[in-house]
């Protein structure tokens, strides 16, 4: 299971797993709104990480210029890199 310690959103973690095959097999925030987080786990379950970080980035939570969403397109691209090497 993958940490990441996030910024700037009510959720205070990331932590996930990906597959071999480079897909979200699971995820959890710690903190947050949980009917959000739980549900966006819920979707995200078996999504392909680049999707996942294409339809992620960018989302924004009010002026925050963050999100719990975005915050975790932050740690997949950050996995992905530490894992390419």
């Amino acid at each position: 299971m993958q940490t990441y310690r996030t910024t700037g959103t009510c959720s205070r973690e990331i932590r996930f797993d990906i597959t071999d095959d480079q897909r979200i097999a699971d995820v959890e925030f710690v903190g947050g709104c949980p009917g959000n987080t739980v549900g966006l786990a819920a979707v995200l379950r078996g999504m392909d990480v680049d999707d996942a970080i294409g339809r992620l980035s960018g989302i924004q939570c009010g002026l925050r210029g963050t999100s719990c969403p975005d915050q975790l397109a932050t740690a997949l691209r950050q996995y992905q890199a530490a894992h390419r090497a």
